[in-house]
């Protein structure tokens, strides 16, 4: 892969434009085999430093220089004490809640300029989306104030001021610890954000970092030192349980190929060796079912029960070294969504955690200094998690803990010609991606539109995108070829500057958003919409949306149709099951059900 200039399919760009849609689909999902998006190595270098220099650099000269345990490069002095380990995390929400930690630069589809976040959430008028506007007082509207400008503003300053406080030490307590005042803080902070944006409670990966900042509010005064050590054990084994159960799916088969065609220091023939066989059958191969279901799920589900109950030295060392190689793994591989910092900080977690603190010296599951405190922390920590994989619906996959399971809520945007540029007349410090990369990077406009197919492509090799794709071909019938696709987690970064692959945060809340400030007319912008499948269900559920009309179609998949087929869908789209159409808006190619249900109210 060449250091300064990415690698490029090897056609025509306006000959490959003129190919029918599937076709295009088949080239681009075969070059994602071998050279994942092509990017250049500069790319992933500024991603490097920016890892190392800002956020491991910044972040522990901050904690440091700030905490009386001797300076950044005395690890042995400050690698286990906990006002390092809170510091981190607080520099990490810092970062996060900022917009340049997760889904930030190239990789996240930010081309031109590199950074969302803050240069949407500090600016009035930029779009907010609430998680229940219907029933949480203050929070109605879809418009960002400048009241929710100061509150994120104060939140972001919560964290950084926590980080660089000089600490105190605590009553019964023998080391220093963040003042949990000021944890308190940023934790009611973060909640009156995310009451008022959805996005910023997300952006901040809040859902993990929360319990942290309450468990360190609570130090002292409820928890003892032991009992603060212990809860931040239940935190990280829950995260790391939660996300391997949600791999037990059909899904997350499909997501090891083109994660680890993404890596840019993997070589090609190990790439390969991720498919069947290569450029004809890109579905799994032998080797991807090893890494998906023994060192992924296996793995992940039974390592971190070793570290929650061994009392052996030996194999607790063994097991903190096989989860620091499960995050460099993953880091190393870029993700699209580029949660880099997060994958570090685990790591140094689980070592600060589990060998900083051995279960075998009074740190374990069973020293809690009340018998209340495990069966009311489990229960706290598993809620979401539990609700989230049955009933997807309510629960963000976020804190529902499918982080990599493939198991999304998904969506592909289809805009009649020229519809797409509607959406420049946002308020808004970026353009669509296509105009970023013709105006900001310099693209030839068909190298830029085979660009921005690659992600049609990555979203085909996923079980979602080949029933997106079929509900969009049976939709649009003839129009299919005639609508430009887009990838919707893409585009939802360029409109609400930040997404980490969650469809909620672009479904008919979204959608409903852009058609008050844009009107779009009837067809010109229609999204195809799936949620995540319940984690007792076989099929998933899909609704199609006109933007002017608002949603038009429901129905289901299964599953399995989806994970059998190749991405180009050469036996043309899969089964659904329609169980409600428009009576006037259908697609002329499939009559409307003889008895339609009433559809449900829009989520």
């Amino acid at each position: 892969m060449p250091f300064l200039t990415p690698d490029a399919p090897p056609v025509d760009p306006a000959e490959f434009l003129t190919r029918p849609r599937q076709e295009r689909i088949r080239l681009l999902a075969t070059f994602w085999g071998e050279y994942g998006f092509g990017t250049p190595k500069m790319v992933h270098t500024i991603y490097i430093v920016k890892l190392l220099v800002l956020y491991v650099g910044g972040g522990v000269a901050l904690a440091t220089l700030t905490s009386d345990v001797g300076g950044m490069f005395d690890i042995g002095q400050w690698w286990d004490q906990p006002i390092i380990y809170q510091k981190l995390v607080l520099w990490t929400l810092f970062l996060e809640l900022f917009g340049i930690g997760g889904t930030w630069g190239p990789l996240a589809a930010h081309f031109k300029p590199m950074t969302g976040g803050i240069s949407y959430w500090a600016r009035p008028d930029t779009i907010r989306l609430p998680p229940w506007p219907g029933k949480v007082p203050f929070t109605a509207g879809d418009n960002r104030t400048p009241f929710d400008v100061l509150l994120y503003l104060a939140t972001l300053a919560s964290f950084l001021y926590a980080a660089a406080s000089g600490g105190t030490r605590l009553d019964g307590f023998g080391v220093t610890m963040v003042e949990p005042g000021l944890m308190a803080l940023s934790a009611a902070l973060l909640v009156l954000c995310g009451l008022r944006d959805k996005v910023l409670f997300l952006a901040s990966r809040g859902e993990q970092y929360l319990p942290i900042l309450v468990i360190s509010a609570l130090a002292g005064a409820t928890l003892t030192f032991t009992d603060f050590i212990v809860a931040a054990k239940l935190v990280i084994v829950i995260v790391w349980v939660g996300a391997s159960i949600s791999k037990m799916n059909h899904h997350f088969l499909n997501v090891i190929p083109p994660m680890v065609s993404n890596a840019p220091f993997i070589p090609t023939f190990l790439k390969r060796a991720h498919y069947r066989s290569l450029p004809d059958d890109l579905k799994p191969s032998r080797l991807a079912w090893f890494m998906a279901h023994v060192l992924g799920t296996t793995a992940e589900l039974a390592v971190p029960l070793v570290l929650l109950f061994s009392t052996n030295w030996t194999i607790t060392l063994l097991a903190v070294g096989s989860m620091v190689l499960f995050h460099v793994f993953i880091t190393q591989t870029f993700p699209l969504a580029v949660p880099l910092e997060w994958n570090i900080l685990f790591g140094y977690i689980a070592v600060f955690l589990f060998a900083g603190h051995f279960a075998g010296d009074g740190y374990g599951i069973g020293d809690f200094s009340e018998a209340w405190m495990l069966p009311v922390f489990v229960a706290a920590l598993v809620f979401f998690p539990v609700l989230g994989n049955l009933r997807p619906d309510l629960v963000s996959f976020l804190p529902s803990m499918r982080q990599y399971a493939g198991n999304w809520a998904s969506a592909t945007w289809a805009f009649a010609p020229g519809a797409e540029a509607k959406l420049n007349q946002l308020k808004r410090p970026a353009k669509n991606q296509i105009d970023q990369l013709i105006e900001g990077m310099g693209y030839d406009p068909d190298v830029a539109e085979m660009t921005m197919q690659m992600t049609l492509s990555w979203r085909s090799m996923h079980s979602q995108g080949r029933g997106l794709f079929s509900v969009l071909q049976n939709y649009l019938g003839d129009e299919y070829e005639t609508y430009s696709l887009r990838e919707a987690e893409f585009c939802c970064n360029s409109i609400i500057g930040w997404n980490f692959g969650d469809g909620h945060l672009h479904d008919d809340q979204l959608i409903d958003a852009l058609q008050r400030r844009l009107d779009f007319a009837p067809g010109e912008f229609v999204v195809a919409w799936v949620e995540s499948q319940p984690i007792h269900r076989p099929t998933q559920e899909y609704f199609v949306m006109d933007a002017a009309l608002g949603i038009v179609e429901r129905g289901t998949w299964l599953v399995a149709d989806c994970v059998k087929e190749q991405p180009w869908l050469p036996n043309g789209p899969v089964p659904t099951d329609v169980s409600w159409r428009h009576p006037d808006y259908h697609p002329a190619s499939a009559p409307a059900p003889a008895s339609a249900p009433a559809p449900r109210a829009n989520a």
